[in-house]
């Protein structure tokens, strides 16, 4: 995919899924990619597991914590000045806390929202900076949820955060639309990940059944929607949000063994 050879591309939040699948397929696309994530480890470990994958280095880890904005400043403005510019950002970023609405606690709430919503927040304007810096257009894309579009038992909080970030794509797409920069989103649906086989080691199973395609989506599904929305086919898309779920919300069932999570 030339689309990509040398361009500068930071994600967030990608030592493990569907972030470190992004940076996988940017690199094999010839990206030069900074790797974030919270832990320093995690993020070296997966930048060379990459590198070694694809043969050559073009992952850098690059940990910081996106809550954490001065720092998250300085780690874009370091990379971009290592590398010469920014043409892609992707706020992956985020965590997950189930909980019950009527005991759902406010550090729960704070440490939640600072992560997906300031951290994405301050993502895409640290990198749109960087872009305007130089005079170059640019791709910002965020990492929303069908959690953000239909309801969800024991995550509440979190379908709010993944709301709000659609309607952060479309927010800034209006301001930044005039800079040649697109902003826009993809809401990730049930997905084969770590965590979520940490959470249902039946996980892929239980999901096959409700999608109308009946199959769960892998890393590399939500991926390619990714890498679409930062190509130049994807110039003239800008403040949406794409859907990858296998059709799911078109109806929204639950699986009959789907865990509660919590209980």
């Amino acid at each position: 995919m030339a689309a990509f050879q040398n361009k500068k591309v930071l994600v967030t939040g990608a030592g493990t899924g569907i972030g470190f699948g992004l940076c996988r397929k940017f690199a094999e696309a010839g990206a030069l990619v900074a790797l974030n994530d919270v832990n320093p480890g995690l993020a070296a470990e997966a930048a060379l597991a990459i590198n070694n994958e694809i043969g050559t280095v073009r992952v850098h880890a690059c940990p910081f914590d996106v809550a954490d904005v001065p720092g998250l400043r300085a780690a874009v403005k370091t990379f971009t000045g290592s590398f010469g510019g920014l043409d892609v950002a992707v706020a992956n970023a985020g965590i997950t806390n189930y909980g019950d609405f009527l005991t759902y606690t406010p550090e729960d709430f704070d440490r939640l929202t600072a992560v997906n919503l300031k951290g994405s927040y301050f993502t895409a304007q640290s990198a749109a900076l960087a872009m305007i810096s130089v005079n170059q257009p640019g791709r910002i894309i965020f990492l929303s949820s069908v959690t953000g579009v239909q309801a969800h038992r024991n995550l509440s909080a979190y379908g709010v955060t993944k709301a709000g970030i659609r309607m952060m794509a479309r927010a800034l797409a209006l301001e930044l639309g005039p800079r040649a920069i697109t902003v826009n989103a993809v809401a990730a649906g049930a997905t084969i990940t770590e965590r979520t086989l940490q959470d249902d080691p039946d996980y892929e199973r239980n999901w096959n059944g409700v999608a109308p395609n009946r199959r769960t989506a892998t890393v590399d599904d939500i991926a390619a929607a990714v890498l679409f929305l930062a190509s130049p086919e994807a110039r003239h898309i800008t403040g949406e949000t794409l859907i990858v779920d296998g059709g799911w919300t078109i109806y929204s069932p639950l699986p009959a063994n789907h865990p509660q999570v919590p209980d």
